[in-house]
């Protein structure tokens, strides 16, 4: 992700950055994303397949296993950010 992050950042299309540009709303939300972007993918998602294919090999099944572990970091960082506001609304009480 950090690899996605600083390429998204610098305007890189990439295979991580795409996965960042798919990500934006949530890592936005979770502050790993300010400020204003050098510039952002139209369709991500598109811009991913488009990548893994031009790489050879199962761009499908590479794609789908991509997703996956996307959707995984992103469950991950909302179970993290629920917890650290649960501590914070307990420590106000």
């Amino acid at each position: 992700m950090r690899e996605g992050l600083a390429d998204y950042r610098s305007g890189r299309c990439t295979i991580p950055a795409c996965l960042v540009g798919m990500a934006r709303p949530r890592l936005r939300r979770a502050g790993l994303i300010t400020g204003v972007v050098a510039s952002s993918f139209p369709e991500p998602e598109r811009q991913l397949y488009r990548l893994l294919r031009q790489e050879g090999g199962d761009a499908y099944s590479r794609y789908n296993a991509l997703i996956r572990e996307l959707v995984s970091f992103e469950q991950a960082l909302d179970r993290r950010q629920y917890k650290t506001l649960k501590a914070e609304s307990e420590k106000e009480k």
